[in-house]
């Protein structure tokens, strides 16, 4: 479906590489659905126990490709549009998911940590969130998740001011578990991984059904998040958005 998607499964752990370095690892909607599709089978499998995503090169992902989003012609309410599968999948996915995050993490890089089970970052990655920046409004659960995770304040700053985290202040405010070596984190949450795939499986499920129990709740704030992002995709402060950026100026909301 995508050569920018690699899918390892070895020794019980899954590893998902989104790979298109030359675009910063900016994620299409063959991306997307080829992700989803990795989540849900490992979901159903009995195989692997534990799910690591990462990116290739030194960029985790630069989030959506904003021209291929444009010219999707899937309305994003559906549920058959590629994000919206995506979201779904990490949402609802009943095993573990790590993330392995190994440089900047940004817009929906950011906001699927939050579906996570455990994230850890090198030291050089950065994480942000610009959506009001360009004239949408965060998805993906991220404004009741994101309060949540690191406090109001900060997710404020994140996702009205448009703050970068550095990886040492994800990991003070709590986005990221542990922060490695840039050069150490691939083995080490490879290692992480292998330690909970030999857990009990039963357990494991049992205990994320636990921690994640607002799971319906979390559901229907990003319906409506949806419903918004949707909305501010077709508007003028968006179109502007993309035009200041493909022309390399400033945009000019009026």
């Amino acid at each position: 479906m995508t050569d920018n998607i690699i899918i390892n499964t070895q020794d019980r752990v899954t590893t998902v590489t989104i790979s298109r370095e030359e675009k910063k690892n900016a994620i299409t909607f063959a991306m997307y659905t080829a992700i989803a599709e990795a989540i849900e089978d490992y979901g159903r499998s009995d195989e692997a126990r534990a799910l690591v995503i990462t990116g290739s090169g030194d960029m985790f992902t630069a989030g959506n490709d904003l021209q291929d989003f444009m010219a999707g012609g899937i309305p994003l309410g559906s549920g058959e549009n590629p994000i919206v599968r995506f979201l779904n999948a990490i949402r609802d996915c009943p095993k573990p998911l790590i993330a392995a995050v190994n440089g900047g993490a940004i817009g929906v890089g950011l906001t699927m940590l939050l579906h996570c089970d455990l994230v850890y970052a090198g030291e050089s990655a950065t994480f942000s969130a610009p959506f009001v920046q360009l004239g949408l409004v965060p998805e993906a659960g991220s404004s009741m998740l994101l309060p949540a995770s690191v406090g109001m304040a900060v997710a404020n700053d994140v996702l009205l001011a448009g703050r970068v985290l550095t990886a040492a202040e994800a990991l003070n405010h709590g986005l990221v578990a542990r922060v490695f070596a840039d050069d150490e984190l691939a083995a080490s949450a490879q290692q992480i991984a292998a330690q909970i795939a030999g857990s009990s499986p039963a357990a494991l499920k049992k205990s994320k059904a636990l921690i994640r129990r607002q799971r319906e709740e979390i559901a229907g704030h990003m319906s409506a998040e949806i419903q918004d992002f949707a909305e501010q995709l077709q508007s003028a402060d968006f179109a502007e958005s993309v035009a200041a950026k493909l022309q390399k100026r400033a945009p000019n909301y009026g």
